[in-house]
């Protein structure tokens, strides 16, 4: 679709907009539009904020006997999508594990039950995508699932369950900031108006996706090698000391290039984030010589080389998370070199 640059007076030059498109927008004449200029310099036109569409409603239906898995795949698919009203609807009654699981996912998704009968729940978003701050969000996401890995290094080293246990318990709170956040981001791509009252460019959410992707895995490790802290103090299994000096070094390494990544994918940090791939050959390095201890030497019993691999596994994924980011980050600051350099040559 093309239109013809018309002069308007001695200094201003106009374009006319579609019908098609007006229509859509439920625009008329008198209405405002906003408009953003890409990195790539063309032109971005969409209605302003006060003309954004109402908020999306859906039904849902829920089979008699869909589990707990598939409720929560259907409520959780449609917040992602951005549909802010739910009615859950089924054919006889709901059951008391489905009920559960409907108010469950809906506390984890920043949801509140607004009507609800034996076969129909509504359910309604209390958040405005508008008035989020979407760095703030992801900075608190990840002071959590920093304080997670840390904390799971911590119990590691000095066999403390209790710590153990809290950092298990923090998972839901990581979660719930991902769905959010996910919500906010797909949105965003899909809607200029939001994607601008939020300052960030549309092509931007993917990498946003996969930084918030990449954090909530480094909490799931986190939470998975506190749960195997607990199983091994349940069956009165203690690490070997020589195993344990090696898995703490590494686990303290990963944490530090975890933390580093986050803070080179906000500062687009080149160098920084090419440091963060060469460190993980110190990593490997460990994580062979963590599996080699791990079944030589004294006799250990199944349960105590499943708890090692475990460990050892998820301090090896929590590193693979660290340079994702950072290669994300390289990424980032190369496409803002080039924006800049064509912003100069304009």
């Amino acid at each position: 679709m093309e239109r013809k640059i018309m002069s308007l007076g001695k200094s201003s030059m106009v374009i006319s907009l579609p019908k098609d498109w007006m229509e859509m927008n439920n625009l008329k004449k008198g209405d405002m539009v906003s408009f953003t200029v890409q990195g790539d310099r063309s032109l971005v036109v969409y209605p302003s904020a006060q003309n954004k569409s109402a908020p999306r409603e859906i039904t849902i239906n829920i089979g008699t006997n869909d589990e707990e898995i598939l409720i929560t795949q259907k409520i959780l698919g449609a917040f992602l999508n951005g549909y802010s009203g739910m009615r859950l609807i089924t054919e006889k009654v709901f059951s008391v594990p489905q009920i559960k699981t409907i108010r469950n996912i809906t506390g984890r998704l920043y949801m509140r039950v607004m009507e609800s009968d034996s076969k129909s729940v509504y359910i309604q978003s209390l958040t405005d995508e508008s008035k989020a701050s979407l760095e703030q969000a992801i900075q608190r996401m990840h002071l959590i699932s920093k304080s997670m890995c840390e904390d799971s290094i911590r119990a590691l080293y000095e066999n403390d369950v209790s710590l153990a246990k809290s950092v298990f318990s923090l998972d839901d709170d990581v979660d719930q900031f991902a769905f959010f956040i996910l919500r906010i981001l797909r949105e965003a791509a899909q809607d200029p108006i939001l994607a601008n009252e939020l300052h960030i460019d549309p092509l931007d959410c993917m990498d946003h996706q996969i930084l918030v992707y990449r954090m909530e895995h480094a909490a799931d490790y986190a939470a998975d090698i506190a749960k195997h802290l607990v199983m091994l103090e349940g069956y009165q299994l203690k690490i070997p000391e020589d195993v344990l000096e090696l898995m703490v070094a590494a686990g303290v390494e990963v944490v530090e290039l975890y933390v580093k990544a986050v803070g080179t994918f906000f500062a687009k940090d080149i160098p920084y984030s090419v440091d963060i791939m060469k460190h993980q050959k110190i990593i490997e390095g460990l994580d062979v010589q963590i599996a080699s201890k791990a079944f030589t030497g004294k006799q250990k019993s199944a349960e105590l080389v499943c708890g090692i691999c475990s460990i050892r596994d998820n301090i090896k994924r929590l590193s693979h998370c660290a340079v994702n980011i950072a290669e994300v980050a390289v990424n980032r600051a190369f496409k803002e070199k080039e924006d800049e350099e064509e912003q100069e040559t304009a």
